[in-house]
């Protein structure tokens, strides 16, 4: 290859693509080119390394005691810390016919010492290089965040009237259409009365409530088109002094108001203006328009770079507005103080992000007076409302509109006995998803009653933690002996599952130890932290798992936005080939950590010796 070609492989691999001019043409210069049959070794455990191999084509493996823990393939390179440490700790064989670039150790360690942030990436741990990434996409997204449109903010449907109009008829049309926009037409053009205006002219000046709506409003209007830039309304804001800009589309008709708050709303991730949409509705329409607005704020904060598990906490929060808002408007009275309504699942452990499947339940006090008939008709017509709401319904049943899942505290406690007694992996993800409850509306107590009862049941009893935990190694991590990642086939060619191969055993892993230690928190990173605290597990490990599932999460977010753009329902699937090289690489690191965390809970739970 020329000396450009060289520079165009090698600077198209993190961490050398920071490399300065000079830096990056000395180690070109210096790398040779050499070809590797099968099966063959190319650093010894125990040798003294002399090298820095980038794969140019083919396989290698690095194996310590007969077990490969990690796969290297076209444009990667190994093994740095063998250089620097002058001392190889595994061995790396070829798995096919492989050519390779290869970078003496000395010119290595040179370029290393003269280049202090070329050194740092080599001295991180795997949190550390996630927390980089992190920072880097939220530079690039906070970029596109600034193309946001004004019609992507919250835009006021405007209530219009004659300029002739009483003052009295047009606030009564105000309260009617539950808007907080009035605008006046007068001749041909438009006019907007505010809180001001009415403070300041018809009270102070103690106006009739028969005068005409026209002589409190304010004409000259500024528009602007739902098209526009949403930063070039704040700059209009600014520019003109005003708080409301009336919102056209291409044909100069009148399609909203775009206020201050709003605004403001919108660049804070606008959840506050939604937030109050949801408790102020009154109704079930009412409701779901407001649910409609979730993903554009999972959008916005995203796209400002907020960090996932925060993102899913706030629109948890959201969601749980809509649940407890939806059972508030719709539940018959004797349900509304003695039953409790709860969450599960990825909902209960406020890890939910996009509207996924449904995992409900209701409990009911031992002296709740609802008759069969009325609670099954509110149940499903429940269901059937989040349905519409964009909520899926859950392809296990695990629904109000499930008698399964609809009991009194007392029948409650005798189905999680049976759970724990009759041991079969359907009771052991039932406890699972009922572990992570959360109540959303009604009688806390109902459900606390309840895992009070279940950890007493399943305290000191080391089998059933052993079986429980069983469940981490249900599916395979991703990391293929041959390529990198095992990718799917038929429907899903040239995919994974991030889920079951990733977020799953972390999941599930935390769950048990934190069943385990009794640990209240539903969370899977406040679990985590909990566990570092008893020392459980050690902080090395727990940041590393914190910033895995992290990651994990985000790039299921971000693969999943990018598929609702193109009108593709979202799910757990990510194709390897779409990634930069930097995230395959943190996706290799993040099923590195996971594969560490089920050799931690193999040995803790002694799950190699479960029949």
């Amino acid at each position: 290859m020329s000396l450009l070609e060289q520079e165009a492989f090698i600077k198209g691999i993190p961490p050398f693509d920071t490399l300065s001019g000079k830096n990056l043409e000395y180690v070109c210069q210096n790398l040779d080119v050499v070809y590797f049959k099968e099966d063959e070794q190319l650093m010894i455990k125990g040798t003294e390394p002399e090298f820095l191999y980038f794969i140019i084509k083919g396989v290698v493996q690095e194996i310590e005691e007969n077990e490969v823990v990690s796969i290297y393939d076209h444009h990667e390179f190994f093994d740095p810390i063998s250089l620097i440490e002058n001392h190889v700790k595994h061995t790396f064989v070829t798995v096919q016919e492989t050519i390779c670039y290869l970078l003496p150790r000395a010119i290595f360690l040179e370029v290393l010492h003269e280049d202090k942030n070329f050194e740092q990436y080599f001295f991180q741990t795997i949190s550390q290089k996630l927390n980089v990434n992190h920072a880097n996409e939220k530079n690039k997204e906070l970029a596109n965040f600034m193309v946001a449109r004004v019609r992507d903010a919250y835009v006021q449907t405007p209530v219009i009237v004659d300029a002739t109009t009483s003052i009295y008829d047009a606030v009564k049309a105000l309260k009617e259409q539950k808007s907080n926009s009035l605008l006046v037409r007068r001749d041909n053009e438009l006019g907007i009365v505010t809180d001001t205006d009415y403070r300041e002219k018809f009270i102070l000046e103690k106006m009739s409530a028969d005068s005409p709506i026209g002589d409190l409003a304010k004409y000259n209007l500024i528009y602007i088109e739902g098209s526009e830039f949403l930063f070039n309304a704040q700059l209009e804001m600014t520019k003109h002094g005003i708080k409301r800009l009336v919102v056209i589309d291409e044909n100069k008709e009148v399609i909203g108001v775009l206020d201050q708050i709003s605004l403001a709303s919108f660049f804070a991730s606008h959840t506050y203006a939604i937030s109050n949409e949801i408790e102020k509705a009154e109704s079930v329409g009412e409701l779901q328009k407001a649910s409609t607005n979730l993903i554009r704020i999972t959008q916005a904060l995203y796209g400002k770079g907020v960090k996932v598990r925060y993102i899913s906490k706030l629109l948890s929060q959201l969601n749980e507005k809509i649940f407890k808002k939806l059972f508030e408007l719709t539940a018959p009275e004797a349900l509304l103080e003695k039953s409790a309504l709860i969450v599960m699942g990825s909902e209960g452990r406020r890890e939910q992000i996009l509207k996924t499947d449904q995992d409900n339940a209701l409990i009911l006090s031992d002296d709740c007076t609802i008759d069969t008939q009325t609670l099954e008709t509110f149940t499903l017509e429940f269901t059937d409302r989040l349905i519409s709401f964009g909520y899926p319904a859950c392809p296990g049943n695990i629904m109000i509109s499930n008698p399964e899942w609809v009991h009194t505290e007392s029948d409650f406690k005798k189905l999680l006995f049976s759970w724990i007694d009759e041991k079969n992996s359907d009771n052991f993800m039932n406890l699972a998803i009922f572990y992570d409850a959360l109540t959303i509306v009604g009688d806390e107590k109902l459900l606390d009653n309840l895992k009070r009862y279940l950890s007493d049941k399943i305290e000191n009893s080391g089998a059933f933690y052993s079986h429980f935990a069983n469940a981490v190694l249900s599916f395979e991590t991703p990391l293929s002996i041959f390529a990198g990642f095992v990718l799917g086939k038929n429907e899903h060619k040239d995919e994974l599952d991030i889920k079951k191969g990733g977020i799953f055993p972390i999941v599930h892993g935390v769950r048990s130890l934190s069943m385990e230690h009794k640990i209240e928190e539903t969370n899977s990173v406040e679990r985590l932290k909990k566990l570092n605290d008893l020392g459980v597990l050690d902080r090395e490990l727990t940041g590393d798992l914190i910033e895995s599932f992290t990651f994990l999460l985000t790039l299921r977010l971000k693969l999943n936005l990018e598929k609702i753009d193109k009108n593709i329902d979202p799910d757990n699937y990510i194709k390897p080939s779409q990634l930069t090289k930097l995230e395959k690489d943190l996706l290799k690191d993040s099923f590195k950590t996971v594969d560490k965390f089920k050799k931690f809970l193999t040995f803790h739970y002694k799950l190699n010796m479960l029949g």
